[in-house]
C-alpha cells in the first residue's frame, strides 16, 4: 500500500491594503449648495407638468428636471 503524500501549501501573500482617495476640500458656490428639496415635492409638481401637457407618455426626465429646477429657484 503506497502511503498518502501531502502536498505543501504556499502561505497566501498579504494583500495591499486600499489606498484612500485624496479629498479636495472645495468651497461650493451659494447657487450650487445643497438644498433641502423632498423627493415628494419634485414628484407633486412633475406629476402636475405631466398633466398641464395633456397626460403625453415619454418626457417623465424633463417633467422631473423641470420641477427640480422650480422648486430650487423657489427655495433661494
Amino acid at each position: 500500500m503506497a502511503k498518502s503524500v501531502k502536498k505543501a501549501t504556499a502561505t497566501p501573500k498579504a494583500t495591499a491594503k486600499p489606498r484612500k482617495a485624496a479629498v479636495k476640500t472645495q468651497s461650493i458656490p451659494q447657487n450650487l449648495a445643497p438644498i433641502s428639496i423632498s423627493r415628494e415635492q419634485i414628484a407633486q409638481l412633475a406629476h402636475r407638468f405631466w398633466a398641464e401637457r395633456g397626460h403625453a407618455h415619454g418626457h417623465h426626465e424633463e417633467d422631473w428636471y423641470r420641477a427640480e429646477q422650480e422648486l430650487r429657484k423657489k427655495a433661494s
